[in-house]
């Protein structure tokens, strides 16, 4: 709680409630009045677009959870009667499908902030790590909740990905087994995927809780990357950041109702249509669409590296991938937070974003031909961009001059005024 606390209780209710339990206090201190850089972006505007997502993927899973029969010989059944049956069945379910692929779109915009504006750096480390942990338990919710609708590519898409634990030495297949619950993909997977998927998304909710308590301490990064100096430079986050927001959910909710009420089904691969057939294996496996870039890091490695055979070099590989993400905030050394100010480093970033739709494109192509060359060049430039590039450039690039203030960058120079 601030020493300088300007709440006041309206009302003997109120009174009595803020001596017993400061809910009302620690809202308008911490949230309400929380003192705001004046110079955000609509780009900021993600985080709490996904705290939206994350609210719509939980209420509508819970419904969903309601009428889901998690056993092999149901489980399709169950999904089409939520679909056919089910009062309203046909939106929930659709929305909580399309809303899964609307999460990772504002999620990788929220993480390509953060890296071009350098949101990482010191005193954030915390606070992107806890953004990095709330990606890959995302990612792992999102994986076995594509399994759950009991479809071709949800049965194979868990057959291939859960081999990658044979690739580990001497513990593998006893891992793969504990994951499976079995020697395949069968019923106890299928339980324990639908268990864990329930489980995780309450967990992601305190990992964020988590993740806005790192941001409140040292408070929010900016374009500028210039730190407040002064109540000047900041505006309070209720009305202000608030309605902004607001405005930027309403927004992001046109597109989302789009597929939701005209094209539910197509950001679904057509074989999940199909019921699981463990005695027919579609002619292409592929993951959703958001999984895609490090499935093809996870696949381009086809090669022998000293003694680690291709399958395993692929796999450390995908982890190696994620792991530069959790270290990025000691790979870049630049003083200079915000890429706004560093004239090379704007070219090499748009670069990893367009490489990062390459190897997005690349993980839903056969693994045939250019599309191997490719993909071996993209993976090499996503680990030189961080382990290379992002190094080389804090020491040897000069930055443009930084101004003085949030507000100098905001009014101009007589911001002093």
């Amino acid at each position: 709680m601030s020493e300088h606390s300007t709440y006041v209780p309206g009302n003997a209710v109120e009174k009595w409630l803020d001596d017993r339990l400061p809910v009302v206090r620690f809202a308008k201190e911490h949230l309400m009045d929380f003192p705001t850089p004046k110079n955000l972006n609509y780009w900021w505007t993600f985080g709490a677009i996904l705290v939206m997502c994350l609210g719509v993927q939980i209420v509508t899973g819970i419904i969903l959870a309601m009428h889901y029969t998690p056993n092999v010989a149901m489980a399709f059944d169950s999904v089409e009667h939520i679909r056919r049956d089910v009062n309203g069945g046909r939106i929930i379910q659709a929305t909580h499908a399309v809303g899964a692929s609307m999460f990772f779109i504002a999620l990788y915009i929220h993480m390509f902030r953060g890296l071009f504006y350098g949101s990482y750096k010191a005193p954030r480390e915390i606070l992107w790590i806890l953004g990095v942990v709330i990606f890959l338990l995302t990612t792992a919710t999102a994986f076995m909740g594509y399994i759950l609708p009991w479809g071709q590519m949800s049965f194979w898409g868990a057959t291939v990905i859960s081999n990658i634990f044979t690739a580990i030495p001497l513990v593998g297949e006893n891992i793969k087994q504990l994951v499976l619950g079995g020697f395949a993909v069968g019923n106890p997977t299928l339980n324990r995927f639908f268990s864990l998927h329930y489980l995780l998304p309450f967990i992601i909710a305190a990992v964020v809780a988590l993740h806005i308590w790192a941001l409140h301490v040292p408070g929010n990064n900016n374009p500028v990357g210039v730190e407040v100096k002064d109540s000047r430079d900041t505006v309070p986050f209720h009305p202000y950041y608030t309605m902004k927001d607001l405005y930027g959910m309403v927004l992001f909710m046109i597109p989302f109702a789009w597929f939701v009420f005209f094209a539910p089904d197509i950001l679904g691969h057509p074989d999940n249509y199909v019921m699981a057939n463990a005695q027919v294996t579609p002619a292409h496996i592929v993951p959703e669409w958001y999984l895609l870039p490090f499935y093809t890091i996870l696949r381009a490695i086809d090669f022998n590296i000293l003694f680690i055979d291709s399958k395993l070099g692929g796999v450390i590989a995908m982890g190696g991938a994620m792991l530069m993400l959790l270290i990025v905030p000691w790979l870049d050394t630049s003083k200079v937070r915000s890429g706004v100010f560093r004239p090379m480093f704007k070219w090499f970033f748009a670069l990893f974003a367009i490489n990062f739709v390459g190897l997005m494109y690349l993980g839903a192509q056969p693994a045939e031909g250019i599309y191997t060359v490719m993909a071996k060049v993209c993976t090499a430039y996503y680990f030189i961009y961080f382990l290379v590039i992002l190094p080389v450039l804090s020491r040897i690039e000069t930055p443009k001059p930084l101004p003085t203030s949030i507000s100098e960058s905001v009014l101009g120079k007589n911001a002093h005024a």
